[in-house]
C-alpha cells in the first residue's frame, strides 16, 4: 500500500502573519494522500504549487498592508516638531521674529514659475505644517484653475498663517493685470473670502478694507470677523497681483488665541510682501 506523502512548505513573511492575529493563516505544511491504485499525477502536482504559490502571495500582501498601516500617521506631524527660529534667519527690522524668504525649493507653483517669490516674518517659536498635496497645486501646475495654498505656519497658542495663490485668469481676462485692474478691495475678497475662511464669506463679516503702496505694488488689506469660518473668528488678510497670480496672505486666530496674539499677526501681515 503506497504511504500519504506529505509536501512542507514555506511561506513568505509566515512571521508578520502570525504576530497578527487579525490575519488567518495558512497551514505551514499541505498533506497530499495518494490513494493505493492512483500514484500522485502531473494535475495533482500542479495544484499543489499553485497552492503554494497563493500562500506566498496571501502573506506578500499581508506584509505590505501592515507597513501601510504603520506609516499611516501624516507627515505633517513631523514638519510641526522644528520650531522656525532653529533655521530661518532673524528679521534685521525687528530680531524678535525671524524671516521667511520663499524659494523655488519651498512649492510647485514657486517651482513652475507661477509664482513670485515673497517674504514675511513670523515668531521663532511657530512651526511650517504640512500642506496637503491635494491642496498645494502639485497636481494641476504648472496651469491651475483654482486658487491652492502655498505654504502654512502655526503655533497653538497665537493662531496660524497661509499663502494662497490664485490664478489671475479666474479673476479677470487682462493678462498681467494688477491688483486695481481687477477692481476694488471689496470686489476682490467678495471672490477670494472663501479662501480666507476655509468655508464660506459673507459682505458683512468685512470689518475694513483698505489699500497700501509698497514701490510699484499695491496690496489690498482686510480685517474680518468670522465667527463661523473654518480658519478662526478672526482673519487679517493681504493681497496683491503680480505676474500671472493674485497672492493672498491669510492670518488667523480663535478667539481664544485673539486677545493676546493679534499684535504678532499684524506685524506679520504688514511684512508681507512680494
Amino acid at each position: 500500500m503506497a504511504n500519504a506523502s506529505v509536501a512542507p512548505l514555506t511561506p513568505l513573511l509566515v512571521s508578520t502573519a502570525a504576530s497578527s492575529p487579525s490575519l488567518s493563516s495558512p497551514p505551514e505544511s499541505i498533506a497530499v494522500v495518494a490513494s493505493p491504485s492512483k500514484p500522485l499525477g502531473n494535475n495533482h502536482r500542479h495544484s499543489v504549487h499553485k497552492y503554494c504559490l497563493l500562500a506566498r502571495r496571501r502573506h506578500l500582501v499581508a506584509g505590505v498592508s501592515l507597513s501601510a498601516f504603520f506609516w499611516k500617521e501624516p507627515l505633517s506631524s513631523l514638519a510641526r516638531e522644528v520650531e522656525v527660529g532653529a533655521y530661518l534667519p532673524p528679521s534685521p527690522v525687528d530680531p524678535s521674529f525671524v524671516v521667511f524668504e520663499a524659494t523655488s525649493k519651498d512649492t510647485p507653483a514657486l517651482r513652475a514659475g507661477n509664482v513670485q517669490p515673497y517674504k514675511f516674518v513670523l515668531p521663532p517659536t511657530w512651526k511650517q505644517t504640512r500642506v496637503a498635496n491635494i491642496l498645494s497645486g502639485n497636481y494641476c501646475q504648472p496651469k491651475c484653475a483654482e486658487p491652492w495654498v502655498e505654504v502654512k505656519f502655526e503655533d497653538e497658542k497665537q493662531g496660524k498663517v497661509q499663502i494662497v495663490a490664485s490664478p489671475l485668469i479666474r479673476l479677470t481676462n487682462k493678462p498681467n493685470a494688477t491688483i486695481e485692474d481687477i477692481g476694488s478691495p471689496e470686489k476682490l475678497i467678495a471672490s477670494l473670502g472663501p479662501f480666507v475662511t476655509g468655508n464660506t464669506f459673507d459682505p458683512d463679516e468685512l470689518l475694513e478694507a483698505s489699500v497700501d503702496k509698497l514701490g510699484d505694488q499695491t496690496y489690498y488689506k482686510y480685517e474680518l470677523e468670522t465667527p463661523f469660518a473654518l480658519t478662526g473668528s478672526h482673519n487679517l488678510a493681504k493681497a496683491t497681483a503680480k505676474g500671472n497670480t493674485v497672492i493672498l496672505f491669510v492670518a488667523s486666530a480663535n478667539d481664544k488665541q485673539w486677545p493676546v496674539s493679534q499684535k504678532i499677526l499684524r506685524a506679520m501681515l504688514e511684512s508681507f510682501q512680494v
